[in-house]
């Protein structure tokens, strides 16, 4: 006796669950999909780095240059501080030098009058005592 076969049926879509499955791929939210492909490393390929290398240079140098910069201010700052700080010493100073200076000025010039016109005075060392009076 022969053994009866079923006829196979063809079905008209072969791969239902990959079907399936993209339709769930669909529906899964674009934030979890770029987790996904970040857990896998499927966002971060060489492919990623093909497209994208003008941009990625550019944001390279971007950066690069603001950290470049920022040393440069930085730099250029602690000498603006301390030309300030030398600054206020030297008018610091100017300002003794200037006010010795016009005492001697004064001095020399009064001595000068003093032998000049023949009064026969002598700058004091000391400065004057003070009397009080006695009641």
């Amino acid at each position: 006796m022969a053994a009866k076969t079923k006829p196979t049926r063809k079905n008209a879509n072969p791969k239902p669950k990959a079907k399936n499955n993209a339709q769930k791929a669909k529906n899964v939210p674009l934030h979890r999909k770029w987790l996904k492909d970040l857990r896998y490393g499927q966002s971060l390929s060489l492919e990623f780095f093909t497209h994208n290398a003008w941009i990625l240079i550019l944001m390279l140098v971007a950066v690069l240059s603001l950290i470049g910069l920022r040393y440069k201010t930085k730099t250029k700052m602690s000498e603006i501080k301390n030309l300030s700080h030398k600054l206020e010493l030297a008018q610091s100073d100017k300002l003794r030098e200037q006010a010795a200076y016009m005492s001697l000025v004064r001095e020399t010039e009064m001595h000068r009058l003093v032998i000049d016109r023949g009064l026969g005075l002598v700058f004091q060392e000391q400065p004057p005592y003070e009397v009080e009076l006695v009641k």
